[in-house]
């Protein structure tokens, strides 16, 4: 070799693909009018702005289903990561009510049918919220490894996330404390 250049056919190495299963990321956004406060949606969107880069560069698909509004909206549906989810995330803004318990509800529905059509695939559920609901039905656990990152920056917080995610079978993290370990460690796929 010459400067790292190969010379001959010889001092070329072959690396064969990964053998790694493909990764999906399913998103779950708490987008309702509670998220504006405080700069909730704002940190919640720095974080997927985060997400969204790493997904691109991992090769990973990536599912967005943002609860808004007076229905949940899916956006993806394991999908490449691509330029078109930093544009949608420029446009997401918050308002209405939080139909979270419906999004979810959807999501776990959905993971169960893409685990029997895909069943090699490395799945992740992340849940993007500040967990401000009244009450909610009793949910099922996640179907795949789970994060709730949990946005309430009020002065007076009433902590409702950690119960969720709780009941989701999730770990959870608070968006204050994943700043200072973006982007390498925020939310592990694997």
């Amino acid at each position: 070799m010459l400067q790292g250049k190969p010379r001959r056919r010889t001092d070329l190495q072959r690396r064969p693909r990964s053998n790694a299963p493909t990764q999906l990321w399913l998103i779950v956004v708490d987008a309702s009018a509670s998220t504006r406060r405080y700069g909730a949606l704002s940190k919640a969107k720095g974080l997927l702005a985060e997400l969204f880069e790493r997904a691109y560069r991992e090769r990973a698909r990536i599912a967005v289903l943002d609860a808004h509004g007076t229905q949940p909206h899916w956006h993806w549906q394991g999908q490449k990561a691509s330029g078109a989810l930093q544009q949608w995330l420029r446009e997401l803004g918050a308002g209405g009510g939080s139909p979270l318990i419906p999004a979810l509800q959807q999501a776990h529905h959905w993971l169960q049918r893409r685990q029997r059509l895909k069943p090699d695939e490395a799945q992740r559920l992340l849940v993007i919220t500040d967990g401000r609901l009244r009450e909610w039905p009793a949910l099922p656990t996640s179907p795949c490894p789970a994060t709730l990152v949990d946005i309430e920056c009020a002065p007076i917080r009433l902590g409702r996330a950690v119960q969720l995610a709780d009941e989701l079978g999730a770990d959870y993290k608070h968006v204050d404390d994943l700043a200072a370990c973006l982007p390498r460690s925020a939310w592990r796929s694997g």
